[in-house]
């Protein structure tokens, strides 16, 4: 399996980890106010993060090269600012507002660049 489809593969569940254990933590406390937070993680880090991962595993030929990994990292690194930053928004920390929307565009980025693999030619997409 290429190297790509196993790095999403385990970042993927290490996200689902997370996300269940605020969905616990949400449950335990009775505060449901981070709801949004806890169903983006799960949604784009786990759900994505694995469809992502699934890809590339079934498109050897576009899971190499540079583009797959930057590819990666944006969506990453826009995960790690937008979750605890909207974690923290739905707390109450509004002022945290201008990190989750620049963090959401850099997933949007990472998307846009995994759209980007997708359809382009059946050759490396690097």
């Amino acid at each position: 399996m290429p190297f790509i489809a196993t790095l999403y593969f385990r970042t993927a569940i290490i996200l689902l980890i997370i996300g269940i254990g605020i969905g616990l933590h949400m449950s335990m406390v009775g505060d449901h106010a981070p709801m949004g937070a806890h169903a983006h993680l799960n949604l784009l880090g786990w759900v994505t993060g694995a469809l992502f991962g699934t890809y590339y595993a079934l498109n050897p030929g576009k899971a190499s090269g540079r583009l797959p990994m930057l590819q990666y990292a944006v969506h990453m690194i826009g995960l790690v600012i937008m979750i605890p930053a909207l974690y923290l928004m739905l707390k109450g920390n509004t002022s945290l507002e201008p990190f989750v929307a620049g963090g959401s565009m850099i997933v949007f980025a990472g998307v846009l660049l995994f759209g980007w693999i997708v359809f382009s030619g059946d050759s490396k997409a690097a």
